[in-house]
């Protein structure tokens, strides 16, 4: 099993602030970009007068390539609303979609300027269909040329929110798409074929992603009540392909009239979604257990693990232990494989010393929250997740930390396991609800990071289910090394960290990282598989930070490689493949 790691190397900023503290229901929103610039947007979910928040609205902070600006006060909307995406819009716009909640208006307002950071917002209300002009806990995303595609996802109300049935589904999950910035809509308030009322009974609140890159649009979809669902488009919306990700074993389950049944493993609503560069979706999903009595549905807050799969593997099946991560004999899920997040056994003792007795509710297992990018750059997959943590507490409940880990294959296998948010500045943080932004190449595209935010509080759980009293919630960016972690070699070097090559395999080039904490010599040797020695470099004294090596195809023959880098304190190897 690859070692925890709990250190790396960050940038850490407050961003913003609110007492209103529920950020999703499930899944999390996009709410950070990296422009190609070097600026960055983000939003929150904000509000200050509790317990109702009569001004609650979206809190928003922008990072102009020297500082972030100051955190707001006041929301951005003109009415109140709530559950923000953010998305890149245009040449070098923004755009922001919230849902209208106990203002003067209907449905969804789209906040979006051509000029980011810097034009007046302009506002646009899009309601739902006639009759159901209340659509709620939006999501968007842009593609096509220059992000000027928007594509929006939306709910009905529900029933047991006011609302009422909509084409026989209570929830319906309408998709819609503009070309020129919300002012007209090509597809507006459509149901996908597929997650129509012949295989569903509704969807709930927040239970679904869309990710959009160039003509590639998808949308996942899925909890305890639903098959999870993978919708995916190449022509940017017009025809779309449904992919069962794992089969629910009682379809069109009656939550308010209630369904008798085993208990089964399945998906918590909280997942995440990203395309390689070949167009290929990954996806992540937190993982918990529900029961059906006939009375009332059932969950269980003390499951714990985060699955894993993608387009090139077979899905689950309907087995109610399909997704048991708990290696029952009918699982489909493999450690490290398919299942890549749990708690950590920090203090190494063997035993996970977690107080039991009280744990904070947020409606998913010990390990969830994911989220899941591709770096097109570096070909690299980063894995962010928020679990409760072992030796982090307050004397009543474990706080919840963010966690990494990082495949350099494409999602074949996975690295160590590190607590982003470690250390005596976050012993009495909850860190909950991360957003990850798409990878950028970091300093001159020579070394991988990635962006995220997150919100940190000093309780654990929420004021909003009644956990604590309400005190002020930071929202934080952090910039990470996205190759922290990927380290998988059994007795850890305090000073070094080196990644696998990437790409590997390889045919012209590929490029090892290398991380050091302290000033050291370093070497490089590449064998083959007899153990005889092909090539060698001296490096020299290095110091403290982050340095690349390039390997060129050129100087080898096609075949499998061991190379090593090694310093003072001693070596570290890994297998390449040139082709």
């Amino acid at each position: 099993m690859p070692y925890l790691k709990q250190s790396t190397s960050f940038i850490e900023v407050d961003v913003g602030k609110t007492k209103f503290d529920l950020q999703t229901n499930s899944s999390m929103q996009k709410r950070i970009h990296v422009f190609e610039d070097g600026t960055i947007g983000t939003v929150c979910t904000m509000g200050f007068d509790s317990p109702q928040f009569p001004n609650r609205g979206t809190g928003y902070n922008y990072f102009d390539g020297n500082s972030w600006g100051p955190m707001s006060e006041e929301p951005i909307e003109s009415e109140r609303t709530g559950w923000p995406a953010y998305s890149p819009w245009g040449e070098n716009g923004e755009i922001i979609v919230s849902h209208i909640s106990g203002g003067e208006g209907h449905g969804l307002l789209l906040l979006k300027r051509a000029a980011k950071g810097q034009d007046e917002w302009q506002e646009i209300n899009f309601e739902g269909p006639e009759g159901h002009e209340d659509i709620f806990w939006p999501r968007v995303a842009t593609g096509g040329t220059d992000f000027s595609t928007i594509h929006l996802l939306a709910v009905t109300s529900p029933v047991e929110y006011n609302g009422s049935l909509y084409e026989g589904l209570n929830g319906a999950l309408l998709y819609s798409r503009s070309n020129d910035g919300g002012e007209t809509w090509e597809i507006e308030n459509m149901i996908i074929d597929g997650i129509d009322s012949s295989s569903y009974l509704g969807f709930q609140a927040d239970i679904y992603d869309i990710r959009a890159e160039g003509d590639n649009v998808a949308i996942l979809i899925g909890d305890y009540l639903t098959d999870l669902i993978l919708l995916k488009s190449t022509d940017g919306g017009n025809n779309w392909e449904k992919t069962i990700v794992w089969e629910h074993p009682y379809p069109k389950w009656e939550y308010w009239t209630g369904t008798v049944s085993d208990t089964f493993y399945c998906p918590d609503g909280a997942h995440s979604l990203d395309f390689d560069e070949e167009g290929t979706v990954h996806l992540v999903f937190g993982i918990n257990r529900c029961h059906g009595n006939g009375i009332n549905t059932t969950w269980f807050p003390a499951v714990d693990g985060v699955g894993y799969w993608n387009e090139s593997r077979p899905t689950f099946s309907n087995n109610i232990n399909a997704l048991n991560p708990y290696s029952n004999p009918d699982s489909e899920l493999e450690e490290d494989y398919s299942l890549i997040g749990w708690t950590q056994d920090v203090n190494n003792n063997g035993e996970i010393d977690i107080l039991w007795d009280d744990i904070a509710i947020y409606h998913c297992g010990l390990s969830s929250m994911p989220q899941v990018i591709w770096d097109d750059e570096h070909n690299y997959l980063a894995f962010v997740y928020s679990s409760l943590t072992e030796t982090y507490d307050n004397g009543m409940s474990n706080y919840r930390h963010l966690w990494q880990r990082v495949s350099a294959s494409g999602g074949e296998t996975w690295g160590s396991f590190t607590d982003l948010t470690a250390g005596q500045s976050h012993q009495f943080d909850e860190c909950v609800f991360p957003s990850l932004a798409t990878a950028s190449g970091g300093d001159n595209f020579n070394w991988p990071v990635y962006h995220l935010t997150y919100q940190l509080d000093n309780e654990p759980g929420l004021a909003l289910y009644g956990a604590q009293a309400y005190t002020e919630n930071l929202n934080r960016y952090m910039k990470t090394d996205i190759t922290t972690g990927i380290n998988e070699t059994d007795d850890p070097l305090t000073n070094i960290e080196v990644s696998q090559n990437t790409p590997n395999p390889f045919t012209k080039k590929s490029i090892i990282y290398v991380h050091l904490n302290k000033q050291d010599n370093l070497n490089l040797e590449i064998t083959n598989m007899r153990g005889e020695r092909v090539y060698g470099l001296n490096l020299g004294i290095k110091d403290p930070g982050n340095h690349k090596i390039v390997i060129y195809g050129s100087m080898l023959n096609p075949g499998m490689y061991f190379y090593t880098v090694s310093s003072d304190e001693g070596p570290i190897t890994r297998k390449m493949i040139v082709e």
